[in-house]
């Protein structure tokens, strides 16, 4: 990935606080929700219910599409994103607790509220595969397919994860 194409790409998940997030139904059908997001470089960070089915579809298949993009009054200007990404979730308390700062920091409007608890509200990592780069503004649909390889995303370690969520899952 070139250094502009990544720079067009964190610039619009800046610009925006709002995705539409679809995961796969047991039936196969999918399931399209809008939830805010929060992003380090190219991963995107949720919070969802344990008990949703978003929670669900996620364990059963970690492959989800989500779409960014704003509101606009010239179609020229249309600028978002639509990817593909593995969805995972977030077991290690750096990581979620850096995050959770972050979500904080994007919406000051949940200050007040009481910090996610992992055992009701995990967080989830999207770790993008393909991302489609929709701009306008080049001409009418026009899109920059890219994707996303191993150098682009740094892998993070696992082991550290599993005992931190295990302790506050009670296992």
């Amino acid at each position: 990935m070139t250094p502009e194409i990544r720079e067009r790409i964190v610039g619009i998940l800046g610009a925006n606080r709002l995705m539409t997030l679809a995961t796969i139904r047991p039936d196969g059908w999918p399931q399209a929700t809008v939830v805010s997001y929060v992003n380090d470089n190219l991963i995107l960070y949720c919070f969802v219910a344990r008990v949703g089915q978003k929670f669900a579809n996620v364990r059963r298949d970690s492959r989800i599409s989500a779409a960014i993009a704003g509101d606009f009054s010239d179609p020229a200007k249309i600028k978002g994103l639509s990817l593909a990404a593995r969805a995972s979730v977030v077991e290690d308390g750096n990581e979620f607790e850096k995050m959770s700062t972050a979500y904080v920091a994007r919406f000051p409007e949940y200050a007040d509220w009481p910090r996610p608890n992992p055992a009701f509200a995990p967080m989830l990592r999207l770790t993008p595969e393909v991302i489609s780069v929709i701009d306008y503004s080049k001409g009418f649909g026009h899109s920059d397919l890219v994707t996303v390889s191993r150098q682009d995303v740094p892998p993070r370690v696992e082991a550290r994860r599993q005992s931190w969520l295990a302790s506050i899952l009670g296992g």
